[in-house]
């Protein structure tokens, strides 16, 4: 297992997450959908994981409706997990109350989440603070003002988001260095070999102002587990049947399938631990979360870690997985090719 530091930060965390959205799912809404693990399920993957390497938990206020939250807490504390040896991530947007004000990312909304998380938890702080999607109803200053207070109060050590563009990113970190507030030390979105639209301009502002990134769905909720096919799609069969989730462009979705079976084969692994592999050679990717309902599939993905794809294999899946090209990024490619090629080479010598 590798360690990569969370953006600007000095927090090193490892290079896959166990994500908590499976934990406390009930019997009603999209969360019976997802998974119902209870305490000692959970805790069976939460140790399969720590004895790997993992030190890296996410989990968010509204899965299972606050259960997977309490159930988390539960289970680091039947292990026995010191609290210096994991890294513990939440968030907090969707709605926990009644009223307008039961959701949202005012400060009215946040300090009474975080208060409700650490209660949950059975914590005294939450290492990594997540906004977990926009709210355009509330400035973002007072958002990060509110989050400062907190990092302020030892209640949160970092604080990050999740589901935003490009530019509302941007627009924070301006905010956050011009007022001299706790900036966002990561991203979560989602990003797949099926889906890499995160690249068009959200990874190149990642990268240029050094923040690092969670990926969520991996796999794209079970298409690149490899046991889908095009014929499980026209017979409508498969768990996207009953929760189609996220939005995938199929056709390229079982290209890539097609492609990476045969590289999967080649090496004795399977399909799911290809798709894994290649966002672990992304650059810009700092934590793949992965959740499983059972320990067998929790073993798979922690599997990936162990294997490398050749310049060729990557080239291949490149190739097969590219996005359509996309105004302005043709014009950029077109325009900036000249004075690229010349870095190139004044690098080279």
């Amino acid at each position: 297992m590798r360690y990569n530091r969370l953006g600007q930060t000095g927090l090193f965390v490892s290079e896959l997450c166990l994500g908590t959205m499976t934990f406390g799912g009930g019997n009603e809404g999209i969360w019976s959908n997802i998974g119902d693990l209870q305490v000692d399920e959970a805790s069976e993957l939460l140790k399969a994981s720590v004895d790997a390497g993992i030190n890296f938990i996410d989990t968010a206020n509204v899965y299972g409706q606050g259960r997977s939250e309490t159930i988390t807490g539960e289970a680091i504390r039947k292990l026995g997990l010191k609290r210096d040896d994991y890294v513990l991530a939440t968030k907090f947007l969707g709605e926990t109350g009644p009223g307008p004000n039961g959701r949202g990312a005012s400060r009215f909304h946040i300090m009474q989440a975080v208060e409700d998380s650490l209660e949950r938890l059975g914590l005294d702080h939450i290492d990594l603070y997540q906004i977990h999607g926009f709210d355009p109803a509330t400035p973002m200053e007072e958002t990060l003002r509110a989050m400062d207070e907190l990092v302020g109060a030892g209640m949160v050590r970092y604080i990050g988001v999740s589901n935003w563009a490009a530019w509302q990113i941007a627009k924070a970190l301006g905010i956050s260095e011009r007022l001299g507030l706790t900036r966002f030390a990561s991203l979560q979105a989602y990003y797949t070999i099926a889906g890499r639209d995160l690249e068009r301009e959200i990874v190149p502002m990642l990268t240029s102002e050094d923040v690092g990134l969670m990926v969520w769905s991996p796999l794209a909720g079970g298409l690149l587990s490899g046991k889908y096919s095009r014929d499980d799609e026209k017979n409508g069969n498969g768990r996207r049947a009953a929760f189609d989730f996220p939005p995938v462009d199929k056709d390229r979705g079982y290209a890539v399938i097609d492609a990476m079976r045969p590289i999967a084969e080649a090496k004795g692994v399977t399909v799911a631990q290809i798709a894994l592999a290649w966002l672990l050679h992304q650059p810009a990717v700092t934590s793949a979360i992965i959740g499983a309902k059972r320990r067998d599939q929790l073993d798979d993905n922690i599997a990936s870690t162990k294997v490398t794809l050749s310049e060729t294999e990557l080239r291949t899946l490149a190739e097969v997985s590219a996005l359509p090209s996309e105004y302005p990024g043709w014009m950029l490619e077109r325009q900036g090719e000249f004075r690229r090629n010349l870095l190139a080479q004044s690098r080279r010598s």
